[in-house]
């Protein structure tokens, strides 16, 4: 099996910053697409960030210029940087990773439990 812990959540000021953590840790053969997901209430979950193993990333819109996503493959880690925080970034973040648990099986989306961030004006 494999778990996704995430970190780093909180409530921080508009134009402040916050850096997310997840690791993936488990049964792990390779992981492949990692990423960060979020879900506003009464909205549904969004992407907004992702990263190939080979490091190739792609952003919402909405995020482009403030937050960057990084990995360690060696920790199976990935980092989301936010800065220049906006109301509108307040939402729950959830860790995605896709991982194939050994030669004979497929791939498969993983998720975190999320972590709470929160934009006060």
């Amino acid at each position: 099996q494999v778990q996704l812990v995430e970190s780093g959540g909180g409530l921080v000021q508009a134009g402040g910053s916050l850096r997310l953590s997840c690791t993936a840790s488990g049964t792990i053969f390779s992981v492949n697409t990692m990423g960060w997901y979020r879900q506003a209430p009464g909205k549904q979950r969004e992407l907004v960030a992702g990263i190939t193993g080979g490091g190739s990333r792609d952003y919402a819109d909405s995020v482009k210029g403030r937050f960057t996503i990084s990995r360690d493959n060696a920790k199976n880690t990935v980092y989301l940087q936010m800065n220049s925080l906006k109301p509108e970034d307040t939402a729950v973040y959830y860790c995605n990773a896709n991982v194939r648990i050994s030669t004979t099986f497929g791939r498969y989306d993983y998720w975190g439990q999320g972590t709470q961030v929160t934009v006060s004006s």
